[in-house]
């Protein structure tokens, strides 16, 4: 795992994308994964000693060449893996106005208990405007859901959640 919290160990990007959140989306492939989800469709991005360390400066000059993003969302692997590193770069990503996405394999609940300890993830929560929580399940796979792989993944709507005080899908994409 990458020991500069100015670089994030990934798998890779992918500098367009329609799937991975609302928009057009700049997507980055965190690397490591400690759920190991029979089925995932980026199993490659599991082991912690793959991909490559890269400055979140290289990753910003990326999206900066694309001023039609309308946000960039953190997948993986596990960006929860390193929390501090994705909160340093959505911390940049805010500041230029976009919106941000985050895919864990953790649910909300588990998050609120990590970020009790981590100031690191709750910092990260606090900069996410969606989150796609809840590990890949086979036995649940949809194809026909939007942004997820599997029913028991949630779409939630964190500025929502946020201003309620509570849990709040996002309904929109359900």
């Amino acid at each position: 795992m990458a020991e500069n919290k100015k670089a994030i160990r990934i798998a890779g990007v992918v500098r367009e994308s329609i799937v991975d959140g609302p928009g057009l989306r700049f997507t980055v492939f965190c690397q490591g994964c400690p759920h190991d989800c029979k089925g995932c469709h980026n199993m490659a991005t599991h082991d912690f000693s793959g991909g490559y360390d890269c400055d979140i400066s290289k990753i910003l000059d990326a999206i900066d060449q694309n001023p039609l993003l309308d946000g960039v969302t953190f997948s993986g692997g596990e960006p929860m893996c390193q929390p501090e590193a994705f909160y340093n770069l959505a911390t940049e990503v805010k500041s230029r106005g976009l919106n941000i996405v985050t895919y864990t394999g953790y649910t909300y609940e588990e998050l609120q208990q990590m970020s009790e300890k981590d100031r690191w993830v709750k910092g990260l929560m606090e900069m996410t405007d969606i989150l796609i929580d809840g590990r890949f399940v086979m036995e649940e796979r949809d194809l026909t859901l939007i942004f997820r792989g599997s029913r028991n993944q949630r779409v939630i709507d964190m500025n929502l959640t946020r201003s309620s005080g509570k849990l709040t899908l996002a309904e929109k994409y359900y």
